[in-house]
């Protein structure tokens, strides 16, 4: 296919151009005739993401997201300012959390910065906040619970059977993961990310026994498992739209990532004695040094072993329930990945906020009386490609636990259909923000997909 042709079905000149000869040659040879390449090249320049497992086409589909991604206009700090821009999304927000993000802002490595609509006050970075800094890592800018996800399986079962055979999934749950502090498996799970090296820090060398104990486990907190209804607008996940039962998980890197974070924090505020007290959780690690190196390897493992873990508990549900898996979604929050804004190779933190690439696809949850969202990522610049990771919280858990009575939420949650298997009170459904409040105000940031109604609800 000569080089104006494929200019003309939406190639980008530069290397995707360059790239798709050798993609187009090699379709041609699997079989695939010319006017199908030319339809599916036709798509992929609309739907990139949706051809990155492509075995043909998977290179182009990389060279045209990086081709078309937005660019943030970055302008350096002149003389005498004292903080990198940042732009707010929601106002129901507690001023405590946008004094975070001012302070994270004024760190001398920040460019830019966003703060989600479900932003609420944490350590260092606010939950929610979105940070781009130049050359470093600041651990509680990713936070403590590292690599924390949320994974949807899709279930080829009638969603009905969950109403007219609830013991088979509540049993479904009770034998295939583990809810707690230092919950684990007598006899281990197997998984590949065992055979990661685990030895390049004395840290995770000694923790390696630990998080295999803990493979495919759940935790505390606000961490869950949950079946429910998803109802589905959209074919972006590859199934008609309708309604279908789901498996939704939520947690992340359980006692080794909690580990890791509380050591790699302390060590960055010993190399940062100046920092103000205020300034002192946002102690960083300079990239290229053998501790931001030790760090970023650090993390990401744990961001292998989230995802693990997930999907052994996905795993395991689904074979306990004889069914299969037909679709889904995931993503990572507290994490910090390398991206390029415009000229600029920034390290983006986001601190409980979901990755919201252009056509990217994310699950944001409510609470465990609220539906959750599965998203397509608008691409905007301004968030720095991110969006809300979830309802957030209204109050402390301590106030929560002072206002509230499982009695009052049983109100909220009986009225909806929906049963809680174990929780905290902490965890009720009227100490987190309205979801739909939370989506309004990210509208500009994502597109929904489809709902998922929570029916059947454990945490610890």
């Amino acid at each position: 296919m000569k080089p104006k042709k494929m200019m003309k079905l939406g190639i980008p000149q530069g290397l995707p151009l360059q790239i798709a000869k050798t993609c187009i040659e090699s379709a041609k040879n699997c079989g695939m005739a010319s006017d199908e390449i030319d339809d599916l090249l036709k798509d992929l320049k609309k739907r990139p993401h949706a051809y990155l497992k492509d075995p043909n086409f998977k290179e182009l589909a990389k060279a045209i997201i990086e081709a078309n991604h937005p660019e943030l206009e970055i302008k350096p700090r002149k003389h005498g300012e004292n903080m990198a821009p940042w732009k707010q999304w929601g106002d129901n927000i507690e001023h405590e959390a946008i004094e975070q993000m001012r302070n994270a802002c004024s760190l001398p490595v920040s460019v830019v910065g966003a703060l989600m609509p479900d932003a609420h006050s944490g350590y260092g970075l606010p939950i929610g906040g979105v940070l781009a800094v130049k050359n470093a890592i600041i651990p509680f800018g990713v936070g403590m619970d590292i690599a924390c996800r949320m994974k949807l399986s899709i279930l080829d079962i009638q969603p009905e059977e969950l109403e007219n055979n609830q013991d088979r999934f509540i049993k479904a749950i009770d034998s295939e993961t583990r809810f707690g502090v230092g919950s684990s498996f007598r006899k281990r799970r197997q998984h590949d990310v065992m055979d990661e090296d685990w030895n390049f820090s004395s840290l995770t060398k000694r923790l390696k026994d630990k998080a295999w104990e803990q493979l495919g486990t759940s935790g505390s907190g606000n961490h869950f498992v949950e079946f429910g209804i998803l109802y589905l607008r959209t074919g972006e996940m590859g199934l008609a739209p309708g309604e279908y039962l789901a498996f939704l998980s939520h947690s992340g890197s359980r006692g080794s990532g909690a580990e890791i974070a509380t050591y790699y924090s302390k060590l960055a505020s010993q190399r940062h004695p100046e920092l103000p007290r205020h300034l002192s959780k946002l102690a960083w690690f300079d990239l290229d040094s053998a501790d931001g190196q030790a760090y970023w390897k650090s993390m990401e493992l744990m961001g292998k072993y989230a995802a693990a873990n997930h999907e052994l508990i996905h795993r395991y549900v689904s074979e306990h329930l004889g069914v299969r898996i037909v679709g889904g979604v995931e993503n990572h929050h507290n994490f910090a990945w390398k991206e390029r804004f415009g000229n600029e190779d920034l390290i983006i933190h986001r601190k409980g906020a979901t990755p919201a690439g252009e056509g990217i696809l994310g699950m944001i949850p409510g609470s465990m009386a609220a539906p959750g969202y599965v998203v397509v990522g608008r691409g905007n610049p301004e968030s720095l490609n991110s969006a809300a990771h979830g309802a957030g919280r209204l109050m402390s858990r301590t106030e929560a636990k002072k206002r509230y009575k499982w009695s009052d939420a049983l109100r909220v949650l009986d009225s909806k259909g929906i049963r809680v298997l174990s929780a905290g009170i902490d965890e009720v459904p009227m100490a987190y923000k309205d979801i739909d409040i939370v989506m309004a105000a990210q509208e500009d940031l994502v597109s929904i997909v489809a709902r998922f109604d929570p029916k059947l609800v454990k945490m610890d």
